[in-house]
């Protein structure tokens, strides 16, 4: 990381006072956001505007949520909401960036880094470290106790364009992020069955054979789905399974060797035997026939009606539910006769989760807002839910003697269904040092980390994963470009690999193509950003 001198501190602190002068001056022209924010009640209550996005399941008006309610209470600052359902908010914050029609801040932004950074180039957003050293003593104290996040956070360039979501469950291999797509196994046809728990690629095959045949659900039809998954990177993909043929597969396909180098999965020789393994059990029609084109919502009714042998996910309960009809299938050897487990490259770290605009002409108020999200019992209550609510199921209950928040049983609810209703995302932190001192952990996080110290940790051989490196505009524009072609080309022939099994006739041919699409600046892209956050 660069580290910002005092001039350039001092340059930015007098850009953000003029900047704030000249609106000010403009204010009775000024548009979108600007001008309503320097309203003020006879109690002196600030007023800002932010555009926001929520679940469907949430209240349409983000100030009916009773964490932002005591908010409002705690800090005097009343905000003025435009909040869109998730599915189309990136499209209405685009077009509001691009209209000119800044609100005073983007809240649960969504921002990758180049938005970030081309933001920052157009003079949208405004860099936040002066203000963080000036109004924000809870921010200030996370990135106190773990510097590594201010590192994290800061641009090429050397300023802080965003604040960031912060949530640590765990560290290094015992990470909650570790893995991501869990294999979950209808053990009640297991048991009905009378097999065993597979422990080998090959006897995983053969118990797949058999919920297919064998009429596990006993309803006299074969409409048992014996593997299931949605076939796109991300936690409900099959990927988990490559780990048995070699280095594995990840989300991003990118792993890195004990050695430090960095290697494309897909191009990999246990990538093309993993490959050859899943046309296998194409060929034998163990695999859902709408793996391929199925969405989250298909994929979730089949699996309340327990129509899988095996599916993947990050937790059952959001499919399933927390019962015993399904168990986690530990890693299975593959033909070499060895386990491997491949490490997610992911952490609890949103980079851009909430950035302010060049429109804000309240920045001290507004930052001074912000910074109560990241005091610790705020934050938990902003990534889970909150306590006291007469009107709807509680995350917590709050010990005032202690002054902690204690997670209540899930009660069979989705977790992540009950949190979108009550929680408001935004910024935080959440630091390992907070449990059982503000916080206890989420039960369902704490089972996850149990069953993946128990089964996944022991057979992760990677000592490495690849960090969440800030990349400068132009590598990003680079890694980009390359990546909307290359990784569109993964997937599409994996998956008509899948289907036809010529991968060993076309696997050179794809390899020349990789290279064509640019994979080898990609690698050099990508060792290099590597190598700089690892010295």
């Amino acid at each position: 990381m660069k580290k910002v001198n005092k001039s350039r501190k001092a340059a930015t602190t007098a850009s953000i006072s003029m900047l704030s002068a000249m609106l000010l001056l403009s204010a009775c022209g000024g548009g979108g956001g600007g001008a309503a924010s320097e309203a003020q009640s006879p109690d002196g209550k600030v007023t800002l505007n932010f555009i926001t996005q929520s679940s469907p399941l949430a209240p349409a008006d983000p100030n009916e949520k009773l964490i932002n309610k005591r908010l409002e209470e705690k800090t005097n600052v009343h905000i003025n909401w435009k909040n869109y359902t998730s599915d189309v908010f990136a499209e209405k914050r685009n077009l509001a960036v691009a209209s000119g029609d800044l609100p005073d801040a983007i809240f649960d932004a969504g921002y990758g880094d180049y938005d970030l950074l081309k933001l920052a180039k157009d003079g949208a957003i405004i860099p936040l470290e002066d203000m963080i050293e000036q109004y924000m003593p809870n921010l200030q104290k996370v990135l106190e106790e773990a510097p590594e996040y201010k590192s994290m956070i800061t641009a090429p360039d050397g300023h802080i364009y965003s604040f960031p979501w912060i949530e640590e469950l765990g560290s290094g291999k015992q990470r909650i992020q570790a893995v991501d797509d869990l294999p979950w196994i209808n053990v009640e046809w297991l048991n009905k069955l009378g097999l065993k728990m597979p422990t080998t690629t090959e006897e995983l095959k053969e118990v797949l054979i058999a919920f297919k045949t064998q009429d596990p659900n006993g309803n006299g039809k074969a409409d048992e789905i014996p593997l299931s998954f949605i076939n796109k990177p991300g936690g409900e993909d099959l990927t988990f399974l490559f780990a048995a043929f070699g280095l594995g597969e990840n989300w991003d396909h990118t792993v890195v060797t004990n050695d430090g180098k960095v290697v494309f999965t897909a191009a990999d020789e246990g990538y093309k035997e993993a490959v050859k393994y899943i046309h296998e059990l194409v060929q034998e029609g163990l695999v859902d026939v709408e793996a391929y084109q199925q969405d989250w919502n298909t994929y979730l009714a089949k699996g309340k009606d327990n129509k899988y042998g095996m599916y993947f996910t990050w937790d059952k309960a959001n499919i399933t539910g927390m019962n015993d009809t399904y168990d986690i299938l530990p890693p299975v050897a593959g033909p070499n006769g060895e386990n491997n487990v491949a490490r997610t490259n992911g952490i609890g770290l949103d980079r851009g989760r909430m950035v302010i605009t060049s429109s804000n002409k309240n920045l001290e108020s507004t930052a001074k807002w912000v910074d109560q999200l990241y005091d610790p019992l705020q934050s938990v209550q902003n990534n889970w839910g909150t306590y006291g609510d007469e009107t709807q199921q509680n995350i917590f209950e709050l010990d005032e003697a202690k002054g902690m928040l204690k997670h209540l049983p899930l009660e069979g609810a989705a977790p992540v269904e009950l949190r979108q209703k009550t929680s408001i995302a935004g910024p935080l932190a959440i630091l390992d040092s907070y449990y059982d001192k503000y916080t206890t952990k989420p039960e369902d996080a704490a089972w996850r980390m149990e069953l993946l110290d128990k089964y996944m940790v022991p057979h992760m051989k990677a000592e490495n994963v690849y960090p969440s490196v800030f990349f400068s505009i132009d590598e990003l524009d680079r890694l980009s470009t390359i990546e909307t072609d290359l990784f569109a080309y993964v997937l599409r022939m994996r998956t008509e690999w899948y289907q036809n099994g010529k991968i060993d006739q076309e696997w050179d041919a794809y390899l020349k193509e990789l290279d064509r699409l640019g994979l080898q600046e990609w690698l050099q892209i990508k060792q290099a950003g590597y190598d700089r956050n690892t010295q």
